[in-house]
């Protein structure tokens, strides 16, 4: 599924740089769901899972497992895809995003990288922060909050 939401059509003789990147969709034992605060563009301020950018060589697996890391601090085992959707940069990039299920082997959250702040939110909590655009959808179909 590829959710091109707000994808402009690029400008005449213009071509959109696709950016492969991935993400990671991390619960814990009491259902709460792990969050970065973005602190950088796309979708700065607002609440997203932890990802980036996929290094040359890597695969969307590995990268999703790393940025995890370089965010948050943790060591995660990735699972399956959930989704891919398309952000686009406001640049003239998109990035291609598949974000995985993933569960934690090691480590204690802490922010780092381009994340101003990670924490834990129970599903009832994601109502009261700003959310990156359309990720509730995506996590209420794919089954990791209710819908």
């Amino acid at each position: 599924m590829v959710d091109a939401h707000d994808v402009p059509d690029p400008e005449p003789g213009r071509t959109t740089e696709r950016v492969p990147a991935a993400g990671t969709v991390v619960t814990d034992g009491l259902g709460r769901l792990l969050l970065v605060l973005r602190g950088t563009e796309p979708e700065k301020g607002r609440w997203s899972v932890p990802g980036g950018s996929v290094e040359q060589g890597e695969t969307f697996a590995r990268a999703a497992a790393r940025e995890t890391l370089e965010e948050t601090g943790l060591v995660v085992e990735i699972g399956r895809e959930l989704w891919t959707v398309e952000i686009p940069a406001g640049d003239g990039r998109v990035f291609e995003v598949r974000d995985f299920a993933a569960t934690v082997t090691a480590g204690v959250p802490r922010a780092g990288d381009d994340a101003e702040d990670v924490r834990w939110f129970a599903p009832d909590e994601l109502d009261e922060v700003p959310l990156a655009r359309g990720l509730r959808d995506h996590l209420a179909r794919a089954g990791v909050i209710p819908a």
